[in-house]
Parts: C-alpha cells; sequence; structure tokens
C-alpha cells in the first residue's frame, strides 16, 4: 500500500468524464487498496479516482468514524450510476480533498437510487439518504467532471475566487500529497 498524490483543484483530470472500468485486476485492487490508504491518511470520507490521478469509474465512501454512522461499512463503489433522485432536498456545506479549506452549502437529492459494481464485479442496487447518499453524489459527480464549487451560490463563487486561485497555483500549504502538475494522471 502507498499514499497517492491528491490532484487539486485546476487539475485537468478533475474536469474529464470518467472512462468505466472493464475488469477487475491486479491494478485496479492496487489502486483502491492505496486509494483507502490515502483518503483515511487525508481524514476524508469519501474519495474519487480521479482525484488521485486515475481515469477510472472508481470511488470509495468510508462515513464509519462519523457521528451516528459508525454501523456503516467502507465501500469501494465501481462504475456507479445514479438512477433516480428523490425530489426531497436538503442543504449542506461541503468540502473536498481536492479543495482544501474551501467549504459550501449545496443542495443535493436527500436520497438517492444507485447502481454499481464492487470489487468481485458483483452487481448492486442500493437506495440511500443521509451522508451516505451525499457523500456518494459528491463523488459520482467527480467522475462526472463535476466539483462542489460548481453547485454553490454565485456569491460563494465570487468570494472563493482567490483561495481557488491560489489552490490552482499551489500557493497553499496542504496536510497530504498532492499533484504538482495540472497535467498529473497516474492511469
Amino acid at each position: 500500500m502507498s499514499l497517492l498524490p491528491i490532484t487539486l483543484y485546476g487539475d485537468k483530470i478533475l474536469r474529464k468524464k470518467i472512462s468505466k472500468v472493464k475488469e477487475i485486476n491486479f491494478e485496479t485492487i492496487k489502486l483502491i487498496t492505496d486509494m483507502f490508504e490515502t483518503m483515511h491518511n487525508a481524514y476524508g470520507i469519501g474519495l474519487a479516482a480521479p482525484q488521485v490521478g486515475a481515469d477510472k469509474a472508481i470511488f470509495l465512501v468510508d462515513i464509519s468514524k462519523m457521528e451516528g454512522e459508525e454501523d456503516k461499512k467502507p465501500m469501494a463503489i465501481i462504475n456507479p450510476k445514479i438512477i433516480k433522485r428523490s425530489d426531497e432536498t436538503i442543504t449542506i456545506e461541503e468540502g473536498c480533498l481536492s479543495i482544501p479549506d474551501v467549504r459550501g452549502d449545496v443542495v443535493r437529492p436527500k436520497s438517492i437510487t444507485l447502481v454499481y459494481q464492487d470489487t468481485d464485479f458483483k452487481k448492486h442496487r442500493i437506495k440511500v439518504d443521509g451522508l451516505l447518499a451525499r457523500v456518494i453524489q459528491h463523488e459520482y459527480d467527480h467522475l462526472q467532471g463535476i466539483l462542489f464549487t460548481d453547485l454553490i451560490s454565485d456569491e460563494l463563487k465570487k468570494k472563493f475566487k482567490k483561495p481557488l486561485n491560489n489552490i490552482k497555483r499551489r500557493k497553499v500549504e496542504f496536510e497530504y500529497p498532492t499533484s504538482t502538475s495540472v497535467d498529473y494522471q497516474l492511469i
């Protein structure tokens, strides 16, 4: 296992629509294992493959350290597709490992239905709500080239313009390994 550098706001891969995983092999399992280590090292609760420079439709979710969520098991989600979103929405402040120290309110559906494959390439269909639905939607967006900053108010976008430019230019100190180039791509 090894820590992977986390891509940052401005890195090209964060705006790319990511490719589906066609097979589970050693490379894919190693990527997932390294992603879990990287996410936990950065105290994250979700991490998508493009956030470590990988063009693969994979993201992780581990909310088990959050109060009230201790019963939730870590998940590796491969080739996900949100097939249903509730009409009811909820606004919660979000942040992102690729956009450190920037947080903003995002409106999202309260519950979703997701189909995906696990590390055995077995298909699943789940309906989730609460924090798990929130994290899944955030990470799913990463696979579509969408960042949470795209979903915040215009007022917050103006407020965050300078901090985002500082992240893009690497003029911020990071508590975990980060990419050094906007062209960084692992796989």
